[in-house]
Protein backbone atom coordinates (compact mmCIF):
# COMPACT_ATOMS: atom_id res chain seq x y z
CA UNK A 1 0.00 0.00 0.00
CA UNK A 2 1.55 3.37 -1.12
CA UNK A 3 1.02 6.21 1.74
CA UNK A 4 1.67 10.19 0.27
CA UNK A 5 3.41 12.58 2.86
CA UNK A 6 0.94 13.02 6.10
CA UNK A 7 -0.52 16.48 6.86
CA UNK A 8 -4.30 17.29 8.48
CA UNK A 9 -6.12 17.35 5.56
CA UNK A 10 -4.68 13.87 4.00
CA UNK A 11 -6.20 12.01 7.32
CA UNK A 12 -9.22 13.92 7.02
CA UNK A 13 -9.59 12.50 3.40
CA UNK A 14 -8.33 9.35 4.81
CA UNK A 15 -11.14 8.75 7.02
CA UNK A 16 -13.78 10.48 5.09
CA UNK A 17 -12.95 7.59 2.43
CA UNK A 18 -13.41 5.06 5.07
CA UNK A 19 -16.19 5.88 6.16
CA UNK A 20 -18.08 6.38 2.65
CA UNK A 21 -16.96 2.86 2.06
CA UNK A 22 -18.40 1.66 5.29
CA UNK A 23 -21.66 3.49 4.66
CA UNK A 24 -21.91 2.11 1.09
CA UNK A 25 -21.40 -1.59 1.97
CA UNK A 26 -17.74 -3.35 2.11
CA UNK A 27 -20.23 -6.81 2.50
CA UNK A 28 -22.14 -9.23 0.37
CA UNK A 29 -25.73 -10.37 0.85
CA UNK A 30 -27.38 -13.00 1.37
CA UNK A 31 -30.61 -14.10 -0.03
CA UNK A 32 -32.02 -13.04 3.42
CA UNK A 33 -30.46 -9.45 3.40
CA UNK A 34 -28.24 -10.68 6.17
CA UNK A 35 -25.21 -8.99 5.41
CA UNK A 36 -21.92 -11.53 5.47
CA UNK A 37 -18.65 -10.48 5.16
CA UNK A 38 -16.86 -11.23 1.96
CA UNK A 39 -13.91 -13.15 2.12
CA UNK A 40 -10.22 -12.36 2.34
CA UNK A 41 -6.64 -13.93 1.74
CA UNK A 42 -4.80 -11.86 4.51
CA UNK A 43 -1.56 -13.64 5.36
CA UNK A 44 -1.97 -14.86 9.09
CA UNK A 45 1.83 -15.80 11.02
CA UNK A 46 2.07 -16.20 14.68
CA UNK A 47 5.17 -14.07 16.90
CA UNK A 48 7.56 -15.66 18.94
CA UNK A 49 6.21 -14.45 21.95
CA UNK A 50 4.31 -16.89 23.59
CA UNK A 51 7.37 -19.20 23.74
CA UNK A 52 9.94 -17.19 25.53
CA UNK A 53 10.03 -19.48 28.21
CA UNK A 54 11.64 -22.32 26.19
CA UNK A 55 13.43 -20.48 23.54
CA UNK A 56 13.28 -19.31 20.26
CA UNK A 57 14.15 -22.84 18.40
CA UNK A 58 10.96 -24.12 20.07
CA UNK A 59 9.19 -21.31 19.28
CA UNK A 60 9.88 -21.74 15.89
CA UNK A 61 8.89 -25.62 15.83
CA UNK A 62 6.18 -25.22 17.74
CA UNK A 63 4.58 -22.18 15.40
CA UNK A 64 5.32 -24.66 12.54
CA UNK A 65 3.06 -27.33 14.19
CA UNK A 66 0.54 -25.06 14.84
CA UNK A 67 -0.32 -24.74 10.77
CA UNK A 68 1.22 -21.47 10.39
CA UNK A 69 3.83 -20.78 7.33
CA UNK A 70 5.18 -17.21 8.52
CA UNK A 71 6.24 -15.95 12.01
CA UNK A 72 7.79 -12.73 13.06
CA UNK A 73 10.34 -11.78 16.02
CA UNK A 74 8.76 -9.81 18.16
CA UNK A 75 9.83 -10.56 21.98
CA UNK A 76 13.99 -10.40 22.82
CA UNK A 77 15.15 -11.63 25.37
CA UNK A 78 19.11 -12.06 27.05
CA UNK A 79 19.77 -14.92 24.97
CA UNK A 80 18.43 -13.62 21.53
CA UNK A 81 18.83 -9.75 21.15
CA UNK A 82 16.97 -10.54 17.41
CA UNK A 83 18.35 -7.12 15.63
CA UNK A 84 19.12 -5.70 18.48
CA UNK A 85 22.15 -2.89 18.18
CA UNK A 86 24.16 -5.49 20.66
CA UNK A 87 23.46 -8.39 17.69
CA UNK A 88 27.01 -9.81 17.20
CA UNK A 89 27.73 -10.77 13.56
CA UNK A 90 27.94 -14.18 14.73
CA UNK A 91 24.90 -14.12 16.09
CA UNK A 92 22.84 -12.90 13.49
CA UNK A 93 24.90 -15.34 11.04
CA UNK A 94 23.44 -18.03 13.09
CA UNK A 95 19.95 -16.84 13.57
CA UNK A 96 19.67 -16.50 10.12
CA UNK A 97 20.39 -19.90 9.33
CA UNK A 98 18.09 -20.99 11.78
CA UNK A 99 15.18 -18.91 10.29
CA UNK A 100 16.16 -20.28 6.73
CA UNK A 101 15.87 -23.90 8.35
CA UNK A 102 12.70 -23.30 10.31
CA UNK A 103 10.01 -23.95 7.14
CA UNK A 104 8.73 -20.75 7.70
CA UNK A 105 8.83 -17.43 6.73
CA UNK A 106 9.48 -14.04 9.00
CA UNK A 107 9.06 -10.86 7.88
CA UNK A 108 9.01 -8.84 10.90
CA UNK A 109 11.07 -7.88 13.98
CA UNK A 110 11.06 -5.23 17.10
CA UNK A 111 12.85 -2.23 16.66
CA UNK A 112 13.52 -0.83 20.09
CA UNK A 113 14.23 2.97 20.43
CA UNK A 114 16.78 3.96 23.40
CA UNK A 115 15.19 6.85 24.33
CA UNK A 116 17.60 7.69 26.94
CA UNK A 117 20.08 8.14 24.32
CA UNK A 118 20.37 11.92 22.47
CA UNK A 119 18.34 11.87 19.23
CA UNK A 120 21.94 11.74 17.08
CA UNK A 121 23.14 8.48 18.98
CA UNK A 122 19.58 6.84 18.94
CA UNK A 123 19.70 7.36 14.93
CA UNK A 124 22.69 5.81 14.81
CA UNK A 125 21.35 2.70 17.29
CA UNK A 126 18.06 2.57 15.02
CA UNK A 127 19.93 2.24 12.15
CA UNK A 128 22.47 -0.29 13.61
CA UNK A 129 19.03 -2.35 14.32
CA UNK A 130 17.42 -1.80 10.43
CA UNK A 131 21.00 -2.77 8.72
CA UNK A 132 20.79 -6.14 10.88
CA UNK A 133 16.74 -6.56 9.49
CA UNK A 134 18.49 -6.44 6.75
CA UNK A 135 20.62 -8.66 6.61
CA UNK A 136 17.76 -10.85 7.67
CA UNK A 137 16.03 -9.71 4.86
CA UNK A 138 13.26 -8.71 7.15
CA UNK A 139 9.86 -6.99 5.43
CA UNK A 140 8.95 -5.06 8.26
CA UNK A 141 10.14 -3.49 11.74
CA UNK A 142 8.00 -2.16 14.30
CA UNK A 143 8.09 0.20 17.60
CA UNK A 144 6.35 0.47 19.95
CA UNK A 145 6.64 4.15 20.82
CA UNK A 146 7.68 6.36 24.22
CA UNK A 147 5.88 6.52 26.91
CA UNK A 148 7.60 9.80 28.33
CA UNK A 149 5.76 12.81 27.09
CA UNK A 150 9.05 14.30 27.18
CA UNK A 151 10.51 12.27 24.72
CA UNK A 152 8.00 12.43 22.41
CA UNK A 153 9.73 14.89 20.21
CA UNK A 154 12.98 12.81 19.93
CA UNK A 155 10.98 9.73 19.00
CA UNK A 156 9.34 11.24 15.97
CA UNK A 157 12.80 12.69 15.02
CA UNK A 158 14.12 9.08 15.10
CA UNK A 159 11.64 7.45 13.65
CA UNK A 160 11.71 10.03 10.71
CA UNK A 161 15.09 8.91 10.43
CA UNK A 162 14.68 5.30 10.28
CA UNK A 163 11.75 5.42 7.93
CA UNK A 164 13.83 7.14 5.53
CA UNK A 165 16.89 5.12 6.02
CA UNK A 166 14.65 1.51 6.08
CA UNK A 167 13.03 3.20 2.49
CA UNK A 168 16.47 2.36 0.93
CA UNK A 169 16.47 -1.03 2.29
CA UNK A 170 13.03 -2.09 1.32
CA UNK A 171 12.29 -2.28 5.18
CA UNK A 172 8.89 -0.65 6.37
CA UNK A 173 8.98 1.48 9.65
CA UNK A 174 6.05 0.69 11.73
CA UNK A 175 4.41 1.70 15.39
CA UNK A 176 1.59 -0.07 17.28
CA UNK A 177 -0.25 0.99 19.90
CA UNK A 178 1.44 0.65 23.18
CA UNK A 179 0.52 3.75 25.05
CA UNK A 180 1.98 6.82 25.64
CA UNK A 181 3.56 8.57 21.96
CA UNK A 182 0.95 5.85 20.22
CA UNK A 183 -2.11 5.30 22.62
CA UNK A 184 -5.13 4.79 20.35
CA UNK A 185 -6.10 7.08 17.55
CA UNK A 186 -5.81 10.64 18.17
CA UNK A 187 -1.96 9.78 19.53
CA UNK A 188 -1.47 8.01 16.84
CA UNK A 189 -2.49 10.43 14.13
CA UNK A 190 0.02 12.94 15.97
CA UNK A 191 2.46 10.09 15.66
CA UNK A 192 2.04 9.90 11.65
CA UNK A 193 2.02 13.73 11.24
CA UNK A 194 4.84 14.57 12.97
CA UNK A 195 7.27 11.82 11.40
CA UNK A 196 5.74 12.62 8.23
CA UNK A 197 7.06 9.68 5.88
CA UNK A 198 5.49 7.87 3.87
CA UNK A 199 7.61 4.52 4.58
CA UNK A 200 6.29 4.81 8.24
CA UNK A 201 3.45 3.30 9.38
CA UNK A 202 0.90 1.30 11.70
CA UNK A 203 0.41 -2.08 12.93
CA UNK A 204 -2.98 -2.05 14.95
CA UNK A 205 -3.37 -3.77 17.85
CA UNK A 206 -7.22 -3.57 19.05
CA UNK A 207 -6.11 -5.58 21.87
CA UNK A 208 -4.09 -3.17 23.48
CA UNK A 209 -6.45 -0.39 22.89
CA UNK A 210 -8.67 -1.57 25.32
CA UNK A 211 -5.08 -2.63 27.75
CA UNK A 212 -3.81 1.04 27.42
CA UNK A 213 -6.51 3.20 26.85
CA UNK A 214 -9.94 1.41 27.65
CA UNK A 215 -11.17 2.45 24.39
CA UNK A 216 -13.22 0.98 21.07
CA UNK A 217 -10.80 -0.32 18.95
CA UNK A 218 -13.15 0.02 16.48
CA UNK A 219 -13.62 3.14 16.95
CA UNK A 220 -10.38 4.18 17.36
CA UNK A 221 -8.90 2.91 14.13
CA UNK A 222 -11.68 5.25 12.05
CA UNK A 223 -8.84 7.96 11.74
CA UNK A 224 -6.22 5.69 11.03
CA UNK A 225 -7.15 3.20 9.16
CA UNK A 226 -5.66 4.12 5.66
CA UNK A 227 -2.31 4.12 7.29
CA UNK A 228 -2.38 0.04 8.87
CA UNK A 229 0.02 -2.53 6.69
CA UNK A 230 0.02 -4.53 9.66
CA UNK A 231 -2.69 -6.18 12.70
CA UNK A 232 -1.08 -7.87 15.60
CA UNK A 233 -3.83 -10.05 16.87
CA UNK A 234 -4.43 -9.62 20.43
CA UNK A 235 -7.79 -9.97 22.94
CA UNK A 236 -7.89 -7.97 25.93
CA UNK A 237 -11.39 -8.37 28.99
CA UNK A 238 -10.03 -4.81 30.48
CA UNK A 239 -7.95 -2.02 30.78
CA UNK A 240 -4.54 -3.89 32.05
CA UNK A 241 -6.37 -6.96 31.98
CA UNK A 242 -4.71 -10.04 30.48
CA UNK A 243 -3.34 -10.66 27.22
CA UNK A 244 -2.52 -14.45 26.71
CA UNK A 245 -5.24 -15.67 26.10
CA UNK A 246 -8.06 -17.22 23.53
CA UNK A 247 -9.36 -14.93 21.19
CA UNK A 248 -13.21 -14.31 21.94
CA UNK A 249 -12.35 -14.62 25.83
CA UNK A 250 -11.79 -10.60 25.70
CA UNK A 251 -13.78 -7.63 24.23
CA UNK A 252 -12.33 -7.27 21.21
CA UNK A 253 -14.74 -6.95 18.47
CA UNK A 254 -12.12 -8.67 15.84
CA UNK A 255 -15.12 -8.62 12.86
CA UNK A 256 -16.02 -5.25 13.48
CA UNK A 257 -12.07 -4.46 13.02
CA UNK A 258 -11.49 -6.40 10.50
CA UNK A 259 -14.51 -5.11 8.64
CA UNK A 260 -13.24 -1.54 9.34
CA UNK A 261 -9.74 -2.33 7.89
CA UNK A 262 -11.23 -4.12 4.71
CA UNK A 263 -13.34 -1.10 3.87
CA UNK A 264 -9.54 1.37 4.29
CA UNK A 265 -7.77 -1.05 1.81
CA UNK A 266 -6.30 -2.87 4.26
CA UNK A 267 -3.81 -5.83 2.91
CA UNK A 268 -2.44 -7.91 6.02
CA UNK A 269 -0.54 -9.42 7.50
CA UNK A 270 -2.36 -10.94 10.69
CA UNK A 271 -0.02 -11.69 13.23
CA UNK A 272 -1.31 -13.63 16.48
CA UNK A 273 0.76 -12.57 19.39
CA UNK A 274 -0.87 -14.05 21.84
CA UNK A 275 -2.44 -17.40 23.39
CA UNK A 276 -3.40 -18.75 26.51
CA UNK A 277 0.40 -20.30 27.53
CA UNK A 278 0.01 -23.65 28.42
CA UNK A 279 1.86 -25.97 30.59
CA UNK A 280 4.16 -27.01 27.90
CA UNK A 281 5.57 -25.91 24.23
CA UNK A 282 3.19 -28.13 23.02
CA UNK A 283 0.27 -27.52 24.55
CA UNK A 284 1.03 -23.58 23.71
CA UNK A 285 1.07 -24.31 20.18
CA UNK A 286 -2.16 -25.98 20.46
CA UNK A 287 -4.03 -22.79 21.85
CA UNK A 288 -1.80 -20.79 19.01
CA UNK A 289 -3.52 -23.09 16.50
CA UNK A 290 -7.01 -22.17 18.09
CA UNK A 291 -6.16 -18.75 17.70
CA UNK A 292 -5.58 -19.22 14.00
CA UNK A 293 -8.59 -21.23 12.85
CA UNK A 294 -10.82 -18.51 14.80
CA UNK A 295 -9.31 -15.52 12.36
CA UNK A 296 -9.86 -18.04 9.44
CA UNK A 297 -13.35 -18.60 10.38
CA UNK A 298 -13.99 -14.84 10.73
CA UNK A 299 -11.63 -14.17 7.94
CA UNK A 300 -13.87 -17.06 5.44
Amino acid sequence: MHHEPINRRHFLHTAAVAATATALGSCVTTERGAPVAAATRWPIGCFNRPWTRWGLDVALASIKSAGYDLSGLLSRTRQEPFIGSEATPEYLARLKDRLATSGLAVNMAALHTPANLPPDDAIRDVRRQLDHAALLRLRYVLSFGVEDPAHFASFYAVMRAAAAYGQDRGIQVAVKPHGGSSGAGAEMVRCLERVNHPNFSIWYDAGNIIYYTGKDPVAELEPIVGHVTGFCAKDCAAPRGEVMIQFGDGKVDFKGVFAKLKAGGFNGPIMVECCTVGATAGQTASNARRNREFLERLLS
